[in-house]
This record gives C-alpha cells, structure tokens and sequence, in this order.
C-alpha cells in the first residue's frame, strides 16, 4: 500500500507542477509544450524504452506477463467494441479510438514508477510495453487506417502498408524493438554510452508527467452530453473490466500469486495511454471519447489501484 501511495503521490506531484506551470507562465504555456513534445518523443522515450528492455530477463517476461497482457487487452477491446457497435450504434469514425481507450495503457510514464515502488520489478510494465508497442499498436493502426479509408477522411491515397508501416516505425517502437534484440542476445552497449542514455531515460517520465499537465490545463471532462454514455462504458471497461480479466486469466489459468499477481493487475487498471488520442488525430478521425476516456481514468486510477493493493496486496 505505501508503495501504491508513494508511487502516484510522484506521479501527481509531477502532473501538478505541469499543471501550475501552465496556469502561472500562460505566456510561456506553448513554448514549453512544443519543446518538450519533440525532446519526449525522439530522444528521452526512446532512451527510456531502450534501457528497460536493454537490462530485462525477456523469458522470464513474454513466457506469462506478455500473454497475459495480449489476452488482456484483445478482450477488453473486442468486447468494448461489440458492447458499443449493439448498443450505442457508435460511427466507424470513433470506434477504433473508442476501443484502443478501452485496452491501451499509460505504461510509458505511469507504469514505470507504478511497478519500481509498489512491486519493486519493472517486469510487469515491460511486458505491457513490449505487447503494446510490438504488438497491439500495429493492430490498431491497422483499424484505424482502415476506418480512415472507409470513411473517407484520409486525405492521401498512400497504400494501406505503407501507411501503417509509416505509423508503426517510431522512435520509440524502434527502440523497444532494439532494446529486445539487446536482450535477447545478452548484449551490452559500452558503460560509457549506456550511462548517458540512461540518464536521458530517467529524464523522461517527469518531462512526461510534465507535458501531460499542460495539456490538462483548461479542459471541461464529459461536456458533451450526447457522448457521456460512451465515455461512461469505456471507462467501465478500462478501469472494472480490464483489471477484472487480468485477474482472472493471471490467477487462474497462468497461476500467479503474491506481488507477481499484483503487479499484473495494476498495469491493467492503469489509466488510458495518450497515445490513443494521437492516433485518432494522425487518421483524422472524431476524439472526443478517447480524450474524455484518458481524463477519467487518469483521475479514477488511484483509487481503484488502492482499492486493488488492498484486495491483493
């Protein structure tokens, strides 16, 4: 429990103190976001993503943690989907975003410091990362280019490959993948070069936490009504029924107890990944339910990983 409380209690004061800057350098509010974005995504997250998988036992992890995570994910999204499309008659044009807010977690910046102080292991959110970067998101984009396509909102006609290769093939995927490569033929970069890539990857969670409140500054949660119904059931499937599976599938079918369990768990119930709604952008698709999805779980995740530790911790 301390270190459930000790771990978002970083992460919060991280947020805040984007969410201050923004509120208290209005004039300066921009010029730091755009600098940070592109520090984020081409330096410090890859830098980060290297390390991690870089320094993993990668059989240790993709032998249960993995699967769990894939199964995880694939049901909570299809069922969110089949849930919505029967009931709400939701558009192609924010299904795909819709459901990837359902399944696609924040690992990246709240996972890492999650997993270190609550199970001491980053184990649990590398398996999230690796199943998410090498393999959910590739399915994904897959959809949502498709979505694109039947919706007409894609302004080029670039082939369906190349527009999901082009989308896949980002400094932080490449990097994951190399970093597993890394891993997976025990191979070590010189203490010289690993040292300062791995003080750009420890820079990069707070820069992260950062950048995520300033983009918190000045929004209005749930204030379109027609959509609050969505918004409701997949932050129900995000926050209730993703952790809810992860339980089953880790407790029951691959055996797992203790902190193992735990672990499993939190990374499930961890808030929706901004990534989400990047994607839905860059397919020029509608993103009002993922971005309402990331805000809501974001402000529910703490009290239902408390609520969590406490059943299983």
């Amino acid at each position: 429990m301390q270190g459930v409380l000790q771990g978002f209690t970083i992460v919060l004061i991280l947020i805040f103190i984007g969410l201050a800057t923004a509120r208290f350098l209005p004039r300066k509010r921009e010029s730091i976001a755009t600098g940070l974005t592109p520090l984020i995504y081409y330096i410090t997250n890859p830098a980060l993503m290297f390390t991690l998988l870089a320094e993993t036992d990668l059989r240790s992890v993709i032998g249960v943690f993995t699967p769990i995570a894939l199964i995880t994910a694939a049901l909570t999204g299809g069922l969110y989907a089949l849930s919505a499309k029967l009931f709400f008659k939701v558009p192609t044009t924010r299904l795909p975003g819709a459901a990837m807010s359902t399944s696609y977690v924040n690992a990246g910046n709240i996972g890492v410091p999650l997993a270190l102080y609550a199970v001491g292991s980053t184990d649990p959110v590398v398996s999230v990362l690796i199943a998410q970067l090498l393999m959910i998101a590739p399915v994904y984009l897959c959809f949502f280019a498709l979505a694109a396509r039947a919706t007409g909102s894609q302004a080029n006609k670039t082939p369906l490959g190349k527009t999901i290769l082009r989308s896949i093939a980002n400094p932080v995927t490449i990097a994951t993948f190399i970093g597993a490569l890394f891993a997976a033929f025990d191979l070590r970069l010189p203490e010289v070069i690993h040292i300062p890539l791995d003080m750009l990857g420890q820079a990069s969670i707070p820069l992260l936490l950062m950048a995520f409140g300033l983009s918190l500054y000045g929004q209005r949660p749930l204030a379109q009504k027609s959509l609050r119904s969505e918004v409701f059931l997949a932050t129900g499937f995000k926050m209730l029924f993703m952790p809810l599976v992860a339980w089953v599938f880790a407790a029951f079918v691959f055996r797992l107890q203790g902190t193992a369990l735990l672990g499993v768990v939190l990374m499930a119930a961890l808030p929706t990944a901004q990534n989400v709604l990047l994607f839905s952008q860059q397919f020029r698709l509608e993103t009002t339910v993922a971005r309402e999805v990331i805000l809501c779980s974001t402000l529910l995740a703490l009290p239902v990983t408390l609520v969590i530790t406490l059943l299983l911790g």
